[in-house]
């Protein structure tokens, strides 16, 4: 790996944290940088995180090994135009794209496709361009790869053992299987979550009452309506036949419960509710699957200092590793408010246990 060149193309937070974490994780120092704004360039060369930076595609670009595309989809199909014919043919090319169907579909229909894995690293912040870049964005994130009809086993391991070094979890995908997941889970929860908003602005009165005491569950759930509008539209364009069809299939969800609802039908509506319960309390369990599942408790805490260091250095006593601790700002329908992220269901057990025993209420989620 340390003698590999790699391009990078696109130095926001994604390609920003890219380089950070191949120089330092992975230790490759030959680090080549495309970017629109030379200032970005000027700051990644300032800091020793690439090695040099360019306006443009250039020859540097065309002799990489690996050569990761960190734009939308649609420019990262126009850059793949460009590049297919100068780069060695062992040169892997990959993308950070939310979306895998439509670029995928694009290299397996090329006459002379290079050799392409696309990649989706779920990680992220509000933050975009180079400066909010981070060495460890990935640590602990899903990282997905999704194959084309020109990708190898050579080439899948390498990806595989890049995504490793940079501390992701590689989880292997068929494009279509990824869009669909993600729809699902990341895309159409975006549009739900905007629409609840646009639903609370149409309704709100003069006064803004709602607005006003919008807050716990509804900030919660929401949140996310305040991602960029720009990316989510490319998104929202690249993905949208997937969407589509779980759109159709949430209005039918909306549409039965709305039925039952106006038949005044007690035992559906129950239903309803705890086949939601409990198909999400299942979210945690031991069970093997393809992507692995996440492990939190949450604690009940009384805001004041020095708790959250407290809690910390009792499990750390217990050679416990915590993976990430989360202060959530909703009290609504949550049982405490501090949520602790940890490697498995064994350190959850003990995790219970060690801060039950010193007090705390503490809930496994």
């Amino acid at each position: 790996m340390h003698s590999k060149k790699v391009s990078i193309i696109g130095l926001g937070l994604i390609g920003g944290s890219l380089a950070r974490a191949l120089r330092e994780k992975v230790g490759i120092t030959e680090i080549t940088a495309v970017n629109r704004s030379q200032a970005s360039i000027d700051a990644a060369v300032e800091d020793k995180t690439i090695t040099r930076g360019f306006l443009d595609l250039n020859q540097f670009v065309y002799d990489s090994d690996i050569i990761f595309i960190c734009t939308p989809v649609r420019r990262a199909i126009e850059y793949i135009e460009i590049l297919k014919d100068k780069v060695k043919p062992d040169c892997i090319i990959t993308d950070v794209g939310s979306t895998k169907s439509e670029i995928t579909t694009y290299i397996n229909k090329m006459d002379r496709p290079p050799l392409f894995i696309g990649g989706h690293p779920m990680a992220g912040t509000e933050n975009t361009g180079y400066r909010s870049g981070m060495v460890h964005l990935f640590e602990n994130a899903f990282y997905v790869l999704t194959p084309s009809k020109t990708s190898n086993e050579e080439s899948i391991s390498i990806m595989t053992e890049i995504v490793k070094k940079i501390g992701a979890i590689p989880v292997i995908l068929d494009a279509d299987e990824h869009d669909k997941a993600t729809g699902c889970i990341s895309h159409v929860p975006h549009i739900i979550a905007s629409s609840l908003v646009n639903l609370a602005k149409k309704l709100d009165s003069e006064d803004e009452i709602m607005k006003t005491l919008a807050a716990g569950g509804f900030k919660d759930i929401t949140r996310i309506a305040s991602s960029s509008p720009e990316m989510w539209e490319n998104i929202v364009l690249s993905n949208k036949q997937q969407i589509r069809g779980i759109l159709d299939t949430y209005v039918e969800i909306l549409n039965e419960f709305k039925e039952i609802m106006s038949q005044d039908n007690s035992n559906e509506i129950l239903k309803f509710f705890d086949s939601a319960k409990s198909y999400r309390d299942s979210f945690l369990n031991n069970k093997k699957s393809l992507i692995s599942p996440q492990y939190d408790i949450i604690v009940d805490i009384i805001d004041e200092p020095g708790k959250i260091g407290e809690i910390a250095t009792l499990l750390g006593a217990e050679s416990i590793n915590i993976k990430n601790i989360n202060v959530s700002n909703n009290r609504d329908y949550e049982q405490g408010c501090l949520k602790i992220t940890l490697p498995d269901i064994e350190s959850i057990e003990k995790s219970y246990a060690v801060l039950e025993h010193h007090g705390y209420k503490v809930f496994k989620v």
